[in-house]
Protein backbone atom coordinates (compact mmCIF):
# COMPACT_ATOMS: atom_id res chain seq x y z
CA UNK A 1 0.00 0.00 0.00
CA UNK A 2 0.91 3.38 -0.71
CA UNK A 3 0.11 6.77 0.32
CA UNK A 4 1.42 10.32 -0.99
CA UNK A 5 1.17 13.30 0.66
CA UNK A 6 1.69 16.14 -1.23
CA UNK A 7 0.65 20.29 -1.07
CA UNK A 8 -1.86 21.61 -3.28
CA UNK A 9 -2.24 25.13 -2.86
CA UNK A 10 -2.81 25.33 1.07
CA UNK A 11 -3.72 22.24 1.40
CA UNK A 12 -2.37 18.69 1.57
CA UNK A 13 -4.20 16.24 -0.21
CA UNK A 14 -3.48 12.43 -0.14
CA UNK A 15 -2.92 9.77 -3.13
CA UNK A 16 -3.12 6.44 -2.96
CA UNK A 17 -2.38 5.39 -6.50
CA UNK A 18 1.49 5.36 -8.01
CA UNK A 19 -0.62 6.63 -11.02
CA UNK A 20 -0.87 9.86 -9.98
CA UNK A 21 2.71 10.45 -9.62
CA UNK A 22 2.83 11.61 -13.20
CA UNK A 23 0.28 14.44 -12.38
CA UNK A 24 2.31 15.48 -9.51
CA UNK A 25 5.49 17.84 -9.39
CA UNK A 26 8.39 16.48 -7.05
CA UNK A 27 8.44 19.86 -5.60
CA UNK A 28 5.12 19.55 -4.33
CA UNK A 29 5.26 16.06 -2.61
CA UNK A 30 6.10 15.75 1.50
CA UNK A 31 5.56 12.92 2.02
CA UNK A 32 5.96 9.03 0.75
CA UNK A 33 4.98 6.23 2.91
CA UNK A 34 4.92 2.87 2.15
CA UNK A 35 3.17 0.11 4.23
CA UNK A 36 3.86 -3.63 2.83
CA UNK A 37 4.85 -2.29 -0.96
CA UNK A 38 4.30 -4.68 -4.04
CA UNK A 39 7.47 -4.66 -6.50
CA UNK A 40 5.35 -2.26 -8.99
CA UNK A 41 5.18 0.10 -6.02
CA UNK A 42 8.96 0.06 -4.72
CA UNK A 43 10.07 0.12 -8.62
CA UNK A 44 7.71 3.46 -9.04
CA UNK A 45 8.76 5.04 -6.09
CA UNK A 46 12.68 4.14 -6.71
CA UNK A 47 11.85 5.85 -10.77
CA UNK A 48 9.92 8.70 -8.99
CA UNK A 49 12.93 9.70 -6.36
CA UNK A 50 15.65 8.87 -8.70
CA UNK A 51 17.77 6.53 -6.04
CA UNK A 52 17.40 3.19 -4.69
CA UNK A 53 15.21 1.42 -2.00
CA UNK A 54 16.96 -0.72 0.26
CA UNK A 55 15.85 -4.18 0.86
CA UNK A 56 14.29 -5.41 4.09
CA UNK A 57 17.25 -7.86 5.00
CA UNK A 58 19.61 -4.57 4.10
CA UNK A 59 17.78 -2.36 6.19
CA UNK A 60 18.07 -5.04 8.97
CA UNK A 61 21.88 -5.00 9.06
CA UNK A 62 23.15 -3.70 12.55
CA UNK A 63 26.45 -1.69 10.55
CA UNK A 64 26.20 1.57 11.32
CA UNK A 65 26.98 1.84 7.32
CA UNK A 66 23.87 0.33 6.90
CA UNK A 67 22.11 1.90 9.48
CA UNK A 68 22.79 5.48 8.29
CA UNK A 69 24.56 6.56 4.58
CA UNK A 70 24.24 9.46 2.17
CA UNK A 71 23.65 8.93 -1.75
CA UNK A 72 23.10 10.40 -4.86
CA UNK A 73 22.20 13.56 -2.77
CA UNK A 74 19.48 11.76 -0.33
CA UNK A 75 19.83 10.47 3.41
CA UNK A 76 19.27 7.03 4.38
CA UNK A 77 18.27 6.10 7.33
CA UNK A 78 17.04 2.71 9.30
CA UNK A 79 15.68 2.72 13.12
CA UNK A 80 13.63 -0.09 14.92
CA UNK A 81 10.11 0.78 16.45
CA UNK A 82 9.41 -0.97 19.27
CA UNK A 83 5.84 -1.92 20.49
CA UNK A 84 4.43 -4.30 23.43
CA UNK A 85 3.42 -7.78 22.50
CA UNK A 86 1.84 -9.17 25.49
CA UNK A 87 4.84 -9.70 28.14
CA UNK A 88 7.22 -9.16 25.34
CA UNK A 89 8.27 -6.35 23.20
CA UNK A 90 7.80 -6.30 19.08
CA UNK A 91 10.51 -4.72 17.34
CA UNK A 92 10.33 -3.56 13.33
CA UNK A 93 12.65 -1.99 11.29
CA UNK A 94 11.54 1.65 9.83
CA UNK A 95 13.52 2.66 6.25
CA UNK A 96 13.27 6.90 5.94
CA UNK A 97 15.32 8.30 2.65
CA UNK A 98 15.08 12.45 2.70
CA UNK A 99 15.71 13.80 -0.51
CA UNK A 100 14.72 17.07 -2.33
CA UNK A 101 12.95 17.69 0.52
CA UNK A 102 10.55 14.52 0.24
CA UNK A 103 10.48 11.92 2.87
CA UNK A 104 9.85 8.36 2.07
CA UNK A 105 9.13 5.60 4.46
CA UNK A 106 9.01 2.00 3.92
CA UNK A 107 7.88 -0.90 7.35
CA UNK A 108 5.68 -3.97 7.08
CA UNK A 109 3.49 -3.43 9.76
CA UNK A 110 1.12 -0.53 11.01
CA UNK A 111 2.43 1.50 13.27
CA UNK A 112 0.03 4.38 15.29
CA UNK A 113 3.10 6.99 14.88
CA UNK A 114 2.18 7.18 11.26
CA UNK A 115 -1.66 6.75 11.36
CA UNK A 116 -1.58 9.65 14.18
CA UNK A 117 0.91 11.89 11.73
CA UNK A 118 -1.09 11.12 9.16
CA UNK A 119 -4.52 12.64 10.02
CA UNK A 120 -2.51 15.59 11.72
CA UNK A 121 -0.53 16.57 7.94
CA UNK A 122 -3.94 17.17 6.40
CA UNK A 123 -5.15 19.18 9.45
CA UNK A 124 -2.36 21.12 9.75
CA UNK A 125 -1.02 21.87 6.44
CA UNK A 126 0.90 24.84 8.01
CA UNK A 127 2.94 23.13 9.95
CA UNK A 128 4.52 20.87 7.82
CA UNK A 129 6.51 22.87 4.68
CA UNK A 130 8.62 20.03 3.44
CA UNK A 131 9.67 16.53 4.61
CA UNK A 132 12.19 16.94 6.75
CA UNK A 133 9.55 18.17 9.54
CA UNK A 134 7.44 15.08 8.81
CA UNK A 135 10.66 13.06 9.50
CA UNK A 136 11.14 15.47 12.90
CA UNK A 137 7.70 14.83 14.42
CA UNK A 138 7.79 11.33 13.79
CA UNK A 139 10.95 10.88 15.93
CA UNK A 140 9.44 13.22 18.28
CA UNK A 141 5.96 11.13 18.61
CA UNK A 142 8.17 8.12 18.51
CA UNK A 143 10.38 8.89 21.06
CA UNK A 144 7.45 10.27 23.50
CA UNK A 145 6.04 6.76 23.40
CA UNK A 146 9.32 5.13 23.88
CA UNK A 147 9.57 7.29 26.90
CA UNK A 148 6.16 5.87 28.13
CA UNK A 149 7.35 2.51 27.63
CA UNK A 150 9.70 3.30 30.06
CA UNK A 151 7.32 4.88 32.50
CA UNK A 152 5.34 0.77 32.10
CA UNK A 153 8.46 -0.38 32.86
CA UNK A 154 9.51 1.22 35.91
CA UNK A 155 6.08 0.84 37.28
CA UNK A 156 6.12 -2.84 37.31
CA UNK A 157 9.25 -2.41 38.81
CA UNK A 158 8.03 -0.62 41.25
CA UNK A 159 5.16 -3.62 41.83
CA UNK A 160 8.30 -6.26 41.81
CA UNK A 161 9.71 -4.55 44.55
CA UNK A 162 6.72 -3.99 46.64
CA UNK A 163 5.66 -8.00 46.21
CA UNK A 164 9.10 -8.67 47.07
CA UNK A 165 8.64 -6.53 50.79
CA UNK A 166 5.32 -8.48 51.54
CA UNK A 167 6.56 -11.20 50.49
CA UNK A 168 4.12 -12.58 48.32
CA UNK A 169 4.53 -15.05 45.40
CA UNK A 170 8.26 -15.57 45.67
CA UNK A 171 9.04 -18.65 43.00
CA UNK A 172 11.25 -19.36 40.19
CA UNK A 173 7.81 -18.35 38.30
CA UNK A 174 8.37 -14.64 39.58
CA UNK A 175 12.63 -15.06 38.84
CA UNK A 176 11.37 -15.60 35.33
CA UNK A 177 8.89 -12.54 35.47
CA UNK A 178 12.04 -10.58 36.54
CA UNK A 179 14.16 -11.96 33.78
CA UNK A 180 11.60 -10.86 31.25
CA UNK A 181 11.43 -7.34 32.49
CA UNK A 182 15.06 -7.07 32.20
CA UNK A 183 15.04 -8.74 28.55
CA UNK A 184 12.47 -5.75 27.85
CA UNK A 185 14.51 -3.22 29.37
CA UNK A 186 17.46 -4.06 26.65
CA UNK A 187 15.48 -4.09 24.07
CA UNK A 188 14.04 -0.44 25.20
CA UNK A 189 17.64 0.75 25.48
CA UNK A 190 18.87 -0.80 22.51
CA UNK A 191 15.89 0.98 20.75
CA UNK A 192 16.87 4.57 22.50
CA UNK A 193 20.43 4.55 21.30
CA UNK A 194 19.84 3.66 17.64
CA UNK A 195 17.57 6.68 17.51
CA UNK A 196 20.39 8.53 19.02
CA UNK A 197 22.95 7.66 17.08
CA UNK A 198 20.26 8.70 13.75
CA UNK A 199 19.06 11.76 15.14
CA UNK A 200 23.16 12.41 15.78
CA UNK A 201 24.27 11.31 12.10
CA UNK A 202 21.16 13.45 10.29
CA UNK A 203 22.55 16.89 12.53
CA UNK A 204 25.79 16.48 11.28
CA UNK A 205 24.47 15.61 7.30
CA UNK A 206 25.39 18.35 5.10
CA UNK A 207 22.15 17.57 3.16
CA UNK A 208 20.52 18.76 6.60
CA UNK A 209 18.53 22.18 6.25
CA UNK A 210 20.66 24.61 7.70
CA UNK A 211 18.15 27.13 8.17
CA UNK A 212 14.66 26.97 9.87
CA UNK A 213 14.49 25.00 13.42
CA UNK A 214 14.87 21.40 12.04
CA UNK A 215 17.83 21.59 14.04
CA UNK A 216 17.25 22.72 17.20
CA UNK A 217 13.82 20.43 17.07
CA UNK A 218 16.19 17.45 16.42
CA UNK A 219 18.55 18.84 19.19
CA UNK A 220 15.56 18.96 21.91
CA UNK A 221 14.73 15.32 21.16
CA UNK A 222 18.30 14.06 21.50
CA UNK A 223 18.55 15.73 25.26
CA UNK A 224 15.12 13.81 25.41
CA UNK A 225 16.19 10.57 24.45
CA UNK A 226 19.62 11.31 26.75
CA UNK A 227 16.95 11.60 29.67
CA UNK A 228 15.49 8.21 28.77
CA UNK A 229 18.72 6.70 28.67
CA UNK A 230 19.85 7.63 31.78
CA UNK A 231 16.25 6.70 33.24
CA UNK A 232 16.14 2.73 31.90
CA UNK A 233 19.85 2.33 32.82
CA UNK A 234 18.73 2.83 36.17
CA UNK A 235 15.61 0.99 35.79
CA UNK A 236 17.80 -1.62 34.52
CA UNK A 237 20.01 -1.47 37.41
CA UNK A 238 16.65 -1.46 39.76
CA UNK A 239 16.22 -5.02 37.81
CA UNK A 240 19.48 -6.88 38.84
CA UNK A 241 18.92 -5.87 42.02
CA UNK A 242 15.84 -6.99 42.47
CA UNK A 243 17.04 -10.27 40.87
CA UNK A 244 19.65 -10.92 43.39
CA UNK A 245 17.09 -10.09 45.91
CA UNK A 246 14.92 -12.81 45.09
CA UNK A 247 17.37 -14.99 44.72
CA UNK A 248 18.54 -14.75 48.13
CA UNK A 249 15.42 -15.19 49.45
CA UNK A 250 14.53 -18.69 47.27
CA UNK A 251 18.02 -19.83 48.59
CA UNK A 252 17.01 -18.83 52.40
CA UNK A 253 13.83 -20.89 51.89
CA UNK A 254 15.56 -23.89 50.19
CA UNK A 255 18.24 -23.75 53.03
CA UNK A 256 15.46 -23.62 55.78
CA UNK A 257 13.52 -26.96 54.17
CA UNK A 258 17.46 -28.91 54.30
CA UNK A 259 17.49 -28.34 57.73
CA UNK A 260 14.34 -29.69 58.66
CA UNK A 261 15.14 -32.49 56.54
CA UNK A 262 17.93 -32.61 58.34
CA UNK A 263 16.44 -32.74 61.46
CA UNK A 264 13.77 -34.94 60.99
CA UNK A 265 16.73 -37.44 59.58
CA UNK A 266 19.42 -37.10 62.61
CA UNK A 267 15.58 -37.67 64.69
CA UNK A 268 14.61 -41.61 63.03
CA UNK A 269 18.45 -42.20 63.17
CA UNK A 270 18.13 -43.85 66.45
CA UNK A 271 14.92 -45.93 65.78
CA UNK A 272 16.26 -46.60 62.45
CA UNK A 273 19.54 -48.65 64.09
CA UNK A 274 16.90 -50.39 66.47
Amino acid sequence: MIKIFYRLGAEIKLAQSITEFATIGKENVLWIDLLEPSGDEKRAVESYLGTEIQSRAEAEEIESSSRFYEENDAIFANTNFLSPAGDEMAMETVSFILKDGMLATLREIPIRTFNTLQLKIQARPDEFPDGFTVFVEIMDKRVDLDADIVELISKDVSQFSKRINQKEDISEEFLLDINQLQENSMLVRENIVDKQRLISNVIKSKLCPKTGDIRDDLGVILQDISSLINHINFTFERLEYLQDTVLGIINLDQNRIMKIFTLVSLLLMPPTLV
